[in-house]
């Protein structure tokens, strides 16, 4: 596992941004504020463990680091064990890969292949396949719902900064010297509530889908090799359409290293 270069771009670009920005119009300083840290973020997460069980929140941690983890998945070594599966079906039968269930380490495929050394009728197995796939997409929506929820706590909690800035800056308009630290209020809070959800929160939440759907692809796929395990299908046929689930530039490099392979 390495860490996903387009993530750590972006933060790196938006830093950048919002730095230069500010020095080139005065101080860093300028833009921090006591009182606007303690109700965008105070707030905001008060109203995040309001939303949510504290047991959810703290799984929160495990989801981020997957977000800043670029782990992508050896499909074609998926479809090419599946190949290998359907061809020592057809030669040898069904019970023939029971034997090799101890060496596959994805449990998805490993229990889906044991019902069909079981005899399990397909309806049956890819019924089960599929609820698995939904418990997937629910355990991965929960985290994807947590930072959307977040993205749009932390701006509506900047603009009730700014009432409270706003409110106070017409109380202290007999004041000069209070004036200023009053707009502070009223203007950076929205700055801190925009800031904290649009490059942060609805990033992480996007890119949390993004590998959420490249995961749950990989599984339908998966699926449809079972069954045309089950179903005795062509080995060749079921290759190549696996390798439909493949984009088409890794779909033309894996054939050029069957290509390769075969020639050797």
């Amino acid at each position: 596992m390495v860490m996903d270069l387009a993530t750590l771009i972006g933060i790196a670009a938006g830093m950048v941004c919002l730095v230069v920005s500010i020095l080139l119009g005065g101080s860093l300083l300028d833009f921090y504020d006591t009182p606007s840290v303690f109700i965008v973020i105070g707030g905001g997460m008060a109203s995040v463990l309001i939303s949510y069980r504290i047991s959810e929140i703290a799984k929160v941690m495990k989801v981020v680091i997957k977000a800043f983890i670029s782990k992508e998945a050896d499909t074609e070594s998926t479809i090419n064990m599946l190949v290998k599966m359907s061809d020592k079906a057809r030669r040898e039968g069904l019970l023939a890969l029971e034997a090799d269930l101890e060496t596959i380490d994805d449990n998805f495929i490993k229990q889906s292949l044991q019902m069909v050394v079981d005899g399990i009728e397909t309806e049956v197995i890819r019924e089960y396949m599929d609820l698995e796939i939904q418990n997937i997409q629910m355990r991965h929506g929960k985290g994807q719902s947590i930072f959307k929820t977040m993205g749009a706590l932390f701006p509506a909690w900047g603009m009730i900064g700014t009432l409270i800035g706003l409110i106070n800056l017409l109380k202290a308009l007999n004041d000069p010297s209070k004036i200023g630290p009053a707009m502070a209020v009223a203007l950076i809070t929205t700055f801190y509530g925009s800031v904290i959800a649009n490059f942060v929160c609805i990033p992480i939440a996007n890119k949390l889908k993004l590998k959420s759907d490249e995961e749950i692809r990989i599984k339908e796929m998966i699926i449809e090799g079972i069954v045309s395990i089950q179903a005795g299908e062509n080995p060749r046929i079921m290759e190549h359409k696996l390798k439909l689930f493949l984009p088409p530039d890794r779909r033309n490099r894996a054939a050029a290293q069957a290509g390769e392979k075969a020639e050797a």
